[in-house]
């Protein structure tokens, strides 16, 4: 039985294969954030007059903001910019669909291609 020699690409395309998966690695973490669906939360839950109290910190905590150089007024912005998690069933299901079609695709194609191996390496035995 000869030995399975698998195709070679060219180098051309070894380069623009790794161009490519940069450029879609570099978008799939920018596009989340230019269209503001990551990164810092939008709103700040405002306190008028804050104090260590109403900000909800312990004395260690105070001690290690006071150590930074924060005060009540300047650290309330940090401690108040909280993320506020929403969700839609709309959108669950959405993903659920787009998840399993994907691993659905990723099966079938696999299988196909695995196939076509064994067709390559064995023959057709059927």
């Amino acid at each position: 039985m000869p030995k399975y020699i698998p195709p070679e690409q060219p180098k051309v395309m070894q380069v623009i294969d790794i161009a490519f998966i940069v450029v879609a690695i570099f978008v799939a973490l920018w596009l989340p954030l230019k269209l503001g669906l990551a990164g810092v939360s939008k709103a700040i839950d405002k306190i008028e007059n804050p104090t260590w109290e109403s900000l909800g910190q312990n004395p260690t905590m105070v001690g290690f903001w006071e150590k930074l150089g924060y005060d009540p007024t300047t650290a309330h912005d940090i401690i108040q910019n909280k993320f506020h998690y929403t969700w839609d069933i709309t959108t669950l299901l959405v993903m659920v669909v787009v998840v399993v079609g994907y691993f659905i695709f990723l099966f079938r194609a696999s299988d196909k291609e695995y196939r076509e191996v064994i067709d390559e390496k064995f023959g057709d035995k059927k």
